[in-house]
């Protein structure tokens, strides 16, 4: 019996790392972008981070002990869930939007298809797309510390706002979707810790890039404006990278990629909502088992199924 394999779910799967070690890594990996997002937009931004970490937290126990299930909250991966969801908000958010945003990635996402390692799309992404559906408030977003509303980058128009500025962060948008030096600070720590690997964002990122280059007649500084702006960054580093609703294998990851970059600009250029992100890791991730089927090693001697 000391010998016995123990089977158990992702994230872990592919890793000598523990489920609690690997949502520690992420939630260190966010702090830079949850720091800058208060720097930039203040205590509100903190109040709209406490009240989702803690919500997601609440909410994953309460379920736990209502259907008698084991409780799970001591891995972490509500408080990546509760704390993605915020960095993806405005800061001037109601709360009570906040917290419905946070039981609905929790309950309706995670837990009622078994918990961590069984949800079919990420929980922090099915979330977004949610509030952007049900809520007006997700279009404005504060910009720097009044909390005046304004429009993000993406819906004014990218080239409007520097590259400096969409760098650094100083302009509207999510809480942390905004600093891009602080999401590749944290995604390069991710791929140190060997949580992540560089293609699939790679793949995402430069698609992005590339496909609006084409679309915007080759003007690099328009096409970086864009790629710079809305939450590819904080997407395509930290959810898109999701174990459980991203492929297995590295061709599978660089197609999910290039496929989910190629929906944002499309959205973003010829759609109704000036953000594609979103919808197109969630379309990604419904398609993950298809793509891990098309791009998995054959076996010697065997036939793929």
């Amino acid at each position: 019996m000391d010998n016995m394999l123990h089977i158990s779910a992702a994230p872990h799967i592919h890793s000598s790392h523990s489920t609690r070690r690997v949502m520690l890594d992420v939630i260190i990996s966010l702090l830079p972008a949850a720091i800058a997002g208060a720097i930039i937009f203040g205590a509100r931004a903190l109040l709209v981070i406490g009240v989702c970490v803690g919500t997601a937290v609440l909410s994953e126990f309460l379920f736990n002990v209502i259907v008698k299930k084991e409780q799970s909250v001591d891995d972490f991966s509500a408080v990546v869930t509760g704390l993605l969801i915020a960095l993806n908000l405005p800061a001037n958010i109601p709360v009570w939007q906040a917290i419905v945003g946070s039981v609905f990635a929790i309950v309706v996402v995670k837990c009622f298809f078994g918990g961590i390692g069984k949800n079919i799309v990420n929980p922090a992404i099915t979330a977004r797309v949610f509030m952007l559906i049900a809520f007006t408030q997700m279009g404005t977003a504060a910009f720097p510390v009044d909390a005046v509303s304004s429009a993000t980058p993406l819906s004014a128009g990218a080239a409007s706002t520097s590259l400096l500025d969409l760098f650094l962060g100083n302009h509207g948008g999510a809480i942390g979707e905004t600093c891009t030096l602080a999401l590749i600070i944290g995604g390069v720590y991710l791929i140190a810790r060997r949580v992540i690997t560089w293609h699939l964002p790679v793949a995402f990122i430069g698609t992005v890039f590339l496909f609006t280059l084409v679309l915007v007649d080759f003007n690099a500084a328009t096409a970086l404006a864009y790629t710079l702006s809305g939450g590819l960054f904080i997407g395509a580093i930290f959810m898109a990278t999701d174990y459980v609703t991203s492929p297995a294998t590295w061709g599978g990851q660089i197609l999910f990629g290039l496929l989910a970059g190629v929906i944002t600009v499309m959205i973003r250029m010829f759609g109704n909502y000036p953000e594609g992100v979103s919808f197109a890791i969630l379309l990604m991730n419904i398609l993950t088992p298809y793509i891990d089927i098309w791009t998995s090693r054959k076996i010697i001697g065997g036939d793929r199924k």
